[in-house]
């Protein structure tokens, strides 16, 4: 439920989508894909960059965006991903992202995804 606020708050602010999922499944959508997202298995390749501690921003123009779930087949044209940590453990990750081609992603995006990240990284600790 906490990570739900946190996401609708982000979305409406920034006006992008944005997700946050555990080590298994997005548990929080938020500004669109809800129902294509919910519940849904994340992809090996995010689940790598949760494991190995990696963050990522794609602004759009390299089109080196991952898949967020498994079997997805959607292009994202952009994805700031950054992982939740808690007591040590990467728990999950923050993920704002797009499927808009004019969308471009800067620093704002990035920060806003590293914040919601530590900020729910330190709410599971305590």
């Amino acid at each position: 439920t906490f990570a739900q606020q946190y996401v609708d708050s982000i979305s409406q602010i920034l006006g992008c989508p944005v997700c946050v999922t555990d080590r298994d499944q997005i548990i929080a959508v938020a500004g669109g894909g809800k129902r294509e997202l919910l519940g849904k298995t994340i992809s090996r390749q995010l689940e790598e960059m949760i494991i190995n501690r990696e963050n990522s921003i794609q602004a759009g123009l390299d089109k080196k965006t991952i898949p967020l779930i498994s079997g997805d087949e959607d292009s994202y044209s952009a994805q700031a991903i950054y992982p939740i940590c808690c007591e040590g453990d990467c728990i999950g990750a923050v993920i704002l992202y797009s499927r808009e081609n004019q969308t471009h992603f800067s620093e704002t995006e990035y920060k806003a995804a590293a914040c919601a990240a530590s900020f729910l990284g330190k709410q599971m600790e305590g």
